[in-house]
C-alpha cells in the first residue's frame, strides 16, 4: 500500500467552507442479508434450470452451488459492504474515500433493488448500496438538489 494512503469505507473527502452534513446514509445489516437470500434463491433455481436443460440427473447439485456461490460472496464482502457510508451535504454527495459528486452534477436518480444509482451529468455511476428505505434516500437527495 502507498504511504499515505488509508482504506475507508466512510468519505474522506474535506468539508469546504460552510458546508454543512445533512444526512448520512449507512447500509442496513437486515437489508444486505435480505438482499443476498433473495439473491441466493435467484442463483439456485438459475444452477438447478442449467443442469435440468444440460439433462444432468444431478439437479440438485445446481441449488448446492448456487447457494455456495453467493453465500461466501457474502460473508467475505459483509465487513466491507456494511461500513460503506456516504453523506449529504448542502452543495455535495459524499461517498467512501475521496467520492465527490456536486449535487449540481447529479442528472439521475435510479432505484435499484434496495439501492440508489446516482448518474452524473458526466455519466460517472454511483451506489448508495443496501438501504433500508430506497424511496426515502432518493427524497433527501432530490430535495438537497432542489434546495442547493
Amino acid at each position: 500500500m502507498e504511504e499515505g494512503l488509508v482504506y475507508s469505507m466512510v468519505p474522506t473527502t474535506p468539508l469546504l467552507a460552510g458546508e454543512r452534513v445533512m444526512h448520512s446514509f449507512a447500509p442496513d445489516r437486515a437489508t444486505y442479508w435480505r438482499d443476498h437470500a433473495w439473491l441466493a434463491a435467484t442463483a439456485m433455481a438459475l444452477g438447478m434450470l442449467a443442469l435440468w436443460l444440460a439433462g444432468n440427473p444431478h439437479v440438485w447439485t445446481g441449488a448446492v452451488g448456487g447457494l455456495a456461490a453467493v453465500a461466501v460472496r457474502a460473508f467475505y464482502v459483509a465487513s466491507d459492504e456494511l461500513q460503506a457510508r456516504w453523506d449529504l451535504t448542502d452543495r455535495r454527495l459524499l461517498g467512501p474515500q475521496t467520492r465527490a459528486v456536486p449535487l449540481a452534477q447529479v442528472a439521475t436518480l435510479r432505484g435499484l433493488g434496495s439501492a440508489v444509482q446516482v448518474v452524473t451529468r458526466t455519466g460517472d455511476k454511483h451506489l448508495l448500496k443496501y438501504q433500508p428505505d430506497r424511496a426515502d434516500t432518493m427524497a433527501r437527495i432530490r430535495a438537497a438538489i432542489a434546495a442547493a
